[in-house]
């Protein structure tokens, strides 16, 4: 198979680790590194021996077929329109944009010009996800019935070492972690119908406790806790909470509850983990993962999935409809919470297609 030419904007904190990840699939080739600041994008050239450019001039460069966009949230749709109007398909970090509306312009402007979109999570192809996926779908659990997903620590001012933009429109718990978690429920559970939420702010500033910025206090102009019950087309009722408010906490990061049994899959965030069920009046038993990509830090899955799709001629897996269905169901928290309303979430994506079993890394279907 032909190798897929990739231009990456933005080489910030998470570039490492797409481009790390990117030398165990042959099908992308990276041909060009870019950023608002070129310094940044000089220096992971040099790391990883790749080519350094001026934004405009990967998007220019014809080699390139899709831009990976590794921007902050508020670029993603900026960026990804520019590629579109230099003719190349886009993959975005999440979110697909920060908000619905601005997400749709970047939807219609790839239809009329006949190219792709994708965007991350990618996590849910990883194997212990694609194993908890096979459980449902072969019936452990029974009818699915309800379920919960948390997300709960105490702020990223602790570690990360620039944080303010989490706290910025387009930041928050639920722009920021939100998409590992619903995009996992959607691959396991299928579509969500509707969202009541309530999201809260008790601070208006942050402390920063991380270096190089420890001492500095950032504003905070978005929900940092947010609650609520998603209802999935299927009838299942899952409760959701995404903070940066809470110190300490006992959930695991995803539950599922069926007729016949219960489910737990692994932190969304990582391709790996540990799988258990139970059937009532059994312990917990864990849930062999035979599959593959459970076994490291595969944060670049979805773009190969989709240049392996663009040369297949198929569907990619991490796809702008599913993103667009979790943007819109992560804006119904607020919206909700706005108007003491359950809210319709209207988008029905397709569940992506799974894995097949049997791959080994470096592969797809």
């Amino acid at each position: 198979m032909k190798p897929v030419g990739i231009g990456v904007v933005g080489c910030g904190n998470i570039s490492a680790a797409y481009l790390t990840a990117a030398k165990a699939f042959p099908v992308l080739d990276i041909v060009a590194l870019s950023d608002a600041v070129p310094e940044a994008a000089k220096a992971r050239a040099e790391e990883f021996g790749r080519e350094a450019r001026l934004v405009e001039e990967t998007l220019a460069d014809p080699r390139v077929e899709i831009v990976l966009n590794l921007t902050v949230p508020k670029a993603h749709v900026e960026v990804g329109l520019q590629a579109i109007a230099a003719g190349k398909h886009a993959y975005s970090e999440k979110p697909l944009g920060v908000t619905v509306a601005e997400a749709r312009k970047l939807i219609e402007a790839a239809a009329a010009k006949g190219l792709r979109v994708g965007c991350a999570p990618d996590t849910f192809l990883g194997g212990a996800h694609q194993t908890a996926r096979e459980c449902v779908d072969e019936g452990m659990i029974g009818r699915p019935i309800g379920g919960a997903a948390f997300f709960m620590c105490p702020g990223h001012e602790r570690w990360h070492p620039n944080p303010g933009f989490y706290y910025l429109k387009g930041g928050g718990p639920m722009l920021d972690m939100g998409p590992y978690y619903l995009t996992d429920l959607v691959n396991l559970l299928g579509p969500i119908a509707s969202v009541s939420g309530v999201a809260t702010c008790m601070r208006s500033e942050r402390l920063i406790t991380s270096e190089p910025l420890n001492g500095t206090r950032i504003p905070v102009e978005v929900a940092t806790h947010v609650t609520g019950t998603l209802l999935f087309a299927n009838g299942a009722a899952v409760s959701m909470t995404m903070s940066f408010d809470v110190p300490r906490h006992k959930h695991v990061p995803i539950e599922l509850y069926g007729e016949t049994g219960s489910l737990i899959a692994p932190d969304p965030n990582y391709f790996g983990g540990t799988v258990e069920f139970a059937a009532a009046g059994e312990e917990w038993r864990e849930i062999p993962v035979k599959r593959a990509y459970a076994d490291g830090n595969h944060r670049i899955l979805g773009l190969a999935d989709m240049a392996t799709a663009i040369r297949a001629n198929r569907k990619h897996r991490a796809s702008a409809e599913l993103a667009f269905h979790v943007l819109e169901a992560m804006e119904a928290f607020q919206v909700s919470s706005d108007s003491g309303k359950a809210v319709m979430v209207l988008t029905r994506p397709e569940r992506p297609a799974p894995l097949s079993a049997g791959l080994a890394v470096g592969e797809l279907d």
